[in-house]
């Protein structure tokens, strides 16, 4: 895993001036280690004063789970440039033959 970033770290010390053990402030900022899902985990937390640890690993899991999402259609997106380009590239082969 990547080293925490320093939005992930500023989300750690939230986490544990809430009160929560600092086992789970680990585990959730190891997770949510990059500047982008912590700062939806922090934005998530600020309408809220006092949430159970589960609503907290919901909302985790639920940020990953967007995050893979996003990763998964930037990959799609580069595929089908790509793909497009050989298309092209062999379009124009094509025309020099005749």
């Amino acid at each position: 895993m990547k080293p925490r970033s320093p939005q992930s770290m500023q989300l750690y010390k939230m986490l544990l001036s809430r009160g929560y053990p600092e086992s789970f402030c680990d585990l959730v900022t190891k997770n949510l280690n990059t500047d982008f899902t912590a700062s939806r985990m922090i934005g998530y937390l600020c309408h809220y004063s006092d949430l159970p640890p589960e609503e907290i690993a919901d909302e985790m899991l639920a940020i990953l789970s967007d995050r893979n999402r996003i990763m998964q259609k930037k990959e799609l997106e580069s595929n089908n440039v790509e793909w497009n380009r050989i298309l092209m590239e062999s379009l124009d082969t094509d025309d020099e033959t005749e």
